[in-house]
């Protein structure tokens, strides 16, 4: 961790609320809660299902919008800024892996990794892109499109874009949850290991108490609170 970024946090959140309309009432699906996320920390969000533990994630990753209170991610207020605004400032600093992996399924391996990296305006695409497959043990699997590998090949794609735009942020969804338990610590191994060697903030939803447990601390959310 770089000492310029050690006393400033890659997320704050104060007092956060999330309501949404159903029918003529309005449910309450995170009340007032106040999250720090320090430079290069790992932090996991546990809780039982329909806690609001995706929701919070949302939120904090800026791909939803608070109903009360506010989010800084990585120094910067998300008050105010519209869905480009938000997007602009994830562009190249943030990653994300999803349960489902969300690779395109009309592209190979390899393109679905350079994209990202053609998005966030990095050169050298497609070389990066497939050292970055390589990393996670899929140099051999570079013209293969989502349909010719397995879940877990998939979820080592989805692990390579994240990484290969070298995010200062990485969001990960239940990374291991469409996984059998084999391939699941295989991934969640990898995962840490990337994490360390690149130092990137790793903000985690998970119901795996396993894969938590390997976080530097753990949230835990009951009915839209912290408990």
């Amino acid at each position: 961790m770089q000492a310029s970024s050690e006393h400033k946090p890659a997320i704050q959140a104060l007092n956060i609320g999330k309501q949404v309309s159903s029918g003529e009432t309005s449910l309450t699906i995170l009340d007032n809660l106040d999250v720090e996320v320090a430079a290069g920390e790992s932090l996991a969000i546990v809780g039982s299902s329909g806690s609001g533990k995706s929701t919070l994630l949302g939120l904090l990753a800026g791909l939803d919008e608070v109903s009360s209170g506010e989010i800084r991610l990585l120094g910067q207020s998300l008050a105010g800024m519209d869905e480009d605004d938000r997007a602009a400032l994830r562009a190249g600093r943030v990653g994300f892996v999803f349960q489902s992996f969300q690779l395109l399924s009309g592209l190979t391996a390899v393109e679905n990794v350079m994209l990202s990296l053609e998005l966030s305006g990095q050169p050298d695409a497609r070389q990066r892109a497939s050292q970055a497959l390589e990393s996670v043990g899929l140099a051999h699997r570079l013209t293969h499109r989502p349909r010719q590998l397995s879940g877990g090949e998939q979820q080592r794609v989805a692990l390579a874009r994240a990484f290969a735009i070298r995010p200062q942020l990485l969001f990960a969804d239940e990374p291991t949850g469409n996984l059998d338990d084999k391939t699941s610590d295989s991934i969640s191994d990898l995962l840490f290991q990337m994490n360390r060697e690149t130092g990137t903030t790793l903000v985690m939803v998970t119901h795996d108490r396993e894969l938590a447990g390997h976080c530097d601390r753990c949230l835990t959310l009951s009915s839209g609170r912290l408990a």
